[in-house]
């Protein structure tokens, strides 16, 4: 079944599951660049993904995506990323921010500019994804219907406390961020603003 078919309102928990849960796993591949998204809480969950890819060798560049500015900080999440980025050990020259965009898809789209720059997007073969695992669906088919086709995906997921696989409908945190990540790709794919994808469900 596609995407474009199911119902968000009637999906069950099983059936959510497979649809943001399945066929993100780390194909361990290495990259030219770590692209990370920003979040209220990266500092604390996707940072140290990205930290233990680059330390690894996986790629070389790392790129924090957000401008979101959280709880009053004067720092984006992108610049945050990247100050407690440094601190862990990684190279300021090898670390890219993006810090205008203030969600998924302008992180994809505003991230393009800093990619092309930096690398020449027809030089790009492949990006290691980093964010929470019940976000990833979402950002790979956003980056698949915006980014050059040529371009491949590691998908790297970090998880939180209460939105795992196996966790996230015995918190009312958890099935809140999973209906609503459900509905949101759903109605994306049907608008047409992602491209559509078979799903096992």
């Amino acid at each position: 079944m596609y995407i474009s078919n199911l119902d968000a309102n009637k999906l069950t928990d099983t059936q959510m599951t497979k649809l943001l849960f399945s066929d993100i796993e780390d194909d361990n591949e290495n990259g030219d660049c770590i692209l990370v998204v920003g979040s209220s809480k990266a500092i604390q969950y996707r940072l140290p993904k990205a930290v233990e890819l680059y330390k690894q060798g996986r790629a070389n560049k790392m790129l924090f995506s957000g401008g979101v500015k959280w709880n009053g900080s004067d720092l984006s999440e992108a610049e945050a990323l990247k100050k407690e980025a440094i601190s862990l050990g990684v190279a300021e020259t090898d670390i890219l921010i993006e810090d205008r965009s203030l969600h998924t898809l302008e992180n994809v789209l505003a991230s393009l500019l800093v990619l092309d720059r930096e690398f020449h997007l027809y030089k790009i073969r492949r990006i290691l994804v980093v964010t929470t695992s019940y976000h990833m669906k979402r950002l790979h088919l956003t980056l698949k219907t915006y980014m050059p086709e040529w371009i491949t995906y590691s998908l790297c997921p970090a998880e939180d406390n209460n939105t795992r696989k196996d966790n996230w409908s015995s918190s009312e945190l958890g099935r809140q961020r999973v209906k609503t990540e459900s509905a949101k790709l759903i109605t994306y794919v049907k608008q047409r603003a992602l491209c559509d994808m078979k799903v096992n469900i």
